[in-house]
């Protein structure tokens, strides 16, 4: 028998986030560096002129890693607040 197949008030309490609100986040994490990225490039396109491969790469990797780094975060907070609220759903079930 599965866990899952089990009485809710029977099975172990967990706050780990499904394997799909994780693969969320990360393609959303995914996202929010490609929009870093793109603004990153936007901004010394707008200001280089010339050459400017170099800074247009940095701008470019600087951009990802912030747009990706917030995400990030929100992501954290996110499954987390959506695992103590599971987790307390499943308490107050298993009370009555």
């Amino acid at each position: 028998m599965r866990v899952s197949e089990l009485d809710p008030a029977k099975r172990p309490l967990s706050a780990i986030p499904s394997p799909l609100a994780r693969a969320i986040a990360f393609v959303a994490i995914l996202v929010c560096a490609l929009a870093g990225a793109s603004i990153g490039y936007s901004m010394v396109d707008i200001q280089c002129s010339g050459a400017c491969g170099t800074p247009l790469g940095i701008g470019i990797f600087v951009g990802a890693v912030i747009g990706a780094v917030g995400m990030s975060v929100v992501s954290v907070l996110v499954l987390r607040a959506v695992g103590e609220w599971r987790e307390m759903n499943d308490r107050d079930a298993s009370r009555g």
